[in-house]
């Protein structure tokens, strides 16, 4: 076994950040997220909008990767990508997810399941216009998820698209846009000492449902 893999497996630091009592059970799940979220970026964790979202295609085999959450609104949480890529047709044929947001600097994490849908058109063309001009070519360029032969090929067709709109505005693409998760369960996190971990936890039927089943869980 080479000698990280050891240290790595022999590792037993402890967890003493913080705790999570009964009392967030009172709070709207969207909120606590926010909230948290916010101590994640005030904290300066590593990327604090980075999450792994996992999906699963029509042969039930799931995939995970991390995407970045670019917008919270009432409804959930938006992500941006190729709506031709792996993940989007998974959500095509399945648009159950789960994500998962690890904050290591507060010990924290959050898992949401719910419902996957293309966002507002409005709200794509809004993020697009945000973007760096070289990441709206790169939009363009990316055929996402499909086998390409070389390196080159890809650089090719990003010159392509460069000199396409020299000198104008970039529009989004079409199989391009946003992605909005409606949760229906939220699990919060606490890392505590002796791996007693709090777990306070939140889940209704559907996203349309008002009110929420609280619960704790063991560690």
């Amino acid at each position: 076994m080479e000698e990280f893999i050891a240290k790595l497996r022999d590792d037993h630091s402890d967890f003493s950040q913080g705790s999570l009592d009964d009392q967030v059970k009172k709070e709207d799940p969207l909120k606590l997220f926010q909230k948290w979220y916010k101590e994640a970026y005030e904290k300066n964790c590593g990327e604090p909008h980075a999450m792994v979202i996992s999906t699963v295609d029509k042969q039930l085999q799931p995939s995970s990767r991390t995407v970045y959450m670019k917008d919270l609104v009432e409804e959930g949480l938006i992500f941006y990508t190729n709506y031709e890529s792996k993940k989007v047709k998974d959500i095509r044929v399945n648009p159950r997810v789960s994500v998962l947001f690890y904050w290591d600097c507060l010990e924290r994490q959050v898992r949401i399941q719910g419902t996957a849908i293309e966002a507002p058109a409005e709200m794509s063309d809004d993020y697009f216009a945000s973007r760096p001009r070289a990441s709206q070519i790169g939009a363009w360029a990316s055929r996402q998820s499909e086998i390409i032969q070389s390196r080159e090929e890809l650089e090719q067709a990003y010159a392509a698209i460069e000199k396409r709109f020299e000198g104008s505005n970039i529009p989004r693409p079409p199989y391009w846009g946003g992605i909005l998760i409606q949760p229906n369960y939220f699990e919060f996190w606490q890392g505590r000492p002796g791996r007693l971990h709090d777990r306070i936890c939140f889940e209704k039927a559907n996203p349309t449902e008002l009110t929420w089943q609280v619960t704790r869980k063991n560690p």
